[in-house]
């Protein structure tokens, strides 16, 4: 008498779809060893996928039986072949495994017998043919997911921010989540601001309750869903494409260009180092050495007398040797924000300069959107001609596409800064409004950064000082400051030199007016 072990398996959509249910498999088989005098020596349960043989109760199955070789099973049966594989080339390679064991595989509904030829054809056909059927239902799922991405409909898993939701009809769609999604805003705009660098935002966000590990933080802030976008991978002959999302976008889509110009070094600014933030050490990481161009770090030595003495130094790997006392050029940096103060009793002109700038750069604004629509249209035309060289063979289409590409990205870059050109009509009553109140706050500039934490003075730093800042031993410099902070700086320095200071200001009001494009950044 023959004996056998029953292998049953069935995965969790199956079962769903075809009732393929497990105990109606082991009745069957059970039925046919009664019928056919078929000692059963076990019965294998398996819920995975028929894709591979990399199933754990299959893997066992076929340790016992390697150990056995045969000796007290000579038969494995399943109700068909598609419960034993769905990989035709897989399941050859384990026929002949099993084969060389002295054990025959049997699908009791799609019975074979191997000693007859043709019955290899028979058998190619039954393995194929579920073969086939995965294949085509993964390619149907990928067409309708695409398909659906152009629509703008998300796919999958909820990125940081949103939520996953059903609709009554089933349909499913992403919403902001209340909030992870202002967090999500929060990172975008410090990113953008340059004050912080990405990975230090992201421990800040960290800290505020955003859990999110350094690899997902990075992947997010690249992922165009956030400004209302999805992204169509290329696909055969289609190039890759962004389409309009119909969830609700968290940030413009400007935003979220400026912070990929961040990421990439397109855009430059004092981006500070994510060091470990110490009081008493505010400048570390954010002063170069005007000596060996490097930036300081800081370290705390003791004293003969077993007080703690804290330096701004290089790195000492450098060999510069350079070493400044902390407090020195802590109080050097306070003094350094005397330069932004407005003078006492000069309020009026500053808020005068302040709004000339302004209305000046307001009324340049028309010629700036008139050289953008002129970039547009010359890259637009670069693409044309390029096309044109394709079709008289003088050009290969691999670099067709990737200065295609290139340019059209340029395009999108210039059309968002056109939209907020034309999207600028702010109110001269708010404005004025703005920067009386920023004058105000600078007049106690240096008295908020003595009384602030680490933190803070890192930002407020940062946002003046839009480069390394260099000290020599006694004094300080920068290459760029804030546009506002260097409008202080000149109007202050101006009135040195002239009591009245009005006609001075006046000249040199003409000559701070600001590229268009980009608002007159106010503290």
């Amino acid at each position: 008498m023959r004996t056998a072990d029953l292998y049953i398996r069935v995965s969790t959509d199956e079962q769903a779809d075809k009732g393929y249910s497990q105990r109606d498999q082991e009745d069957r088989l059970r039925k046919y060893c009664e019928t056919n005098y078929i000692d059963i020596r076990k019965v294998i349960f398996e819920d995975h996928s028929a894709k591979t043989f990399k199933r754990p109760e299959w893997l066992k199955l076929l340790i016992d039986l390697k150990k056995t070789r045969g000796k007290f099973t000579d038969l494995i049966l399943f109700t068909k072949w598609d419960r034993f594989s769905r990989n035709a080339s897989d399941a050859y390679q384990m026929i002949a495994i099993l084969g060389g064991l002295g054990i025959e595989p049997q699908a009791i509904e799609q019975p074979l017998n191997m000693e007859i030829p043709e019955s290899k054809i028979m058998l190619a056909f039954y393995l194929a043919t579920p073969e086939v059927e995965n294949d085509r239902r993964a390619l149907n799922v990928k067409q309708g997911m695409r398909r659906a991405r152009k629509e703008g409909r998300y796919m999958g898993r909820a990125p940081y921010g949103y939520d996953n939701k059903t609709k009554e009809n089933g349909a499913k769609y992403i919403t902001p989540n209340l909030v992870d999604g202002p967090q999500m805003q929060w990172i975008f705009k410090t990113i953008a601001e340059g004050v912080f660098a990405p990975d230090q935002v992201r421990q800040m966000v960290n800290e505020k309750g955003l859990s999110i590990s350094r690899s997902n933080f990075y992947r997010e802030i690249r992922n165009p869903v956030y400004c209302g976008k999805i992204v169509v991978k290329a696909y055969k002959e289609e190039e890759e494409q962004w389409v309009d999302g119909m969830h609700e976008p968290l940030i413009s889509e400007g935003l979220f260009q400026e912070v990929q110009d961040v990421l990439s070094g397109r855009k430059i600014n004092l981006r500070l180092q994510a060091v470990k933030l110490q009081e008493g050490l505010p400048l570390k990481g954010i002063i170069s050495c005007n000596t060996c161009d490097r930036k300081l770090t800081a370290s705390a030595s003791k004293g003969r007398k077993g007080g703690m003495y804290y330096y701004y130094h290089a790195q000492h790997i450098y060999g510069c040797g350079c070493r400044y006392k902390a407090d020195i050029m802590n109080e050097n940096m306070a003094d350094e924000l005397l330069k932004f103060v407005p003078k006492e009793g000069m309020e009026e002109i500053y808020k005068e300069v302040a709004m000339d700038v302004y209305k000046k750069f307001k009324g340049d604004t028309h010629s700036g959107r008139k050289g953008i629509t002129a970039e547009i249209e010359l890259l637009n035309a670069r693409v044309a001609k390029a096309r044109e060289l394709v079709f008289d063979d003088k050009l290969d289409t691999d670099d067709f596409r990737i200065m295609k590409k290139e340019c059209e990205e340029q395009i999108r870059r210039l059309e968002l800064n056109l939209a907020e050109a034309k999207g600028k009509n702010s109110n001269v009553l708010s404005i004025d409004r703005m920067i009386s109140q920023a004058i105000s706050a600078l007049y106690q500039l240096r008295k908020l950064y003595l009384s602030c934490d680490v933190l803070k003075k890192r930002e407020i730093l940062g946002s003046i000082f839009r480069e390394n800042i260099r000290f020599d031993g006694t004094s300080y410099r920068t290459t760029r400051l804030n546009e506002g902070a260097e409008l202080i700086y000149l109007i202050t320095k101006e009135l040195k030199g002239n009591k009245n200071g009005k006609q001075r200001l006046s000249e040199r009001a003409s000559r701070c007016v600001l590229r268009a494009g980009i608002e007159p950044a106010l503290l």
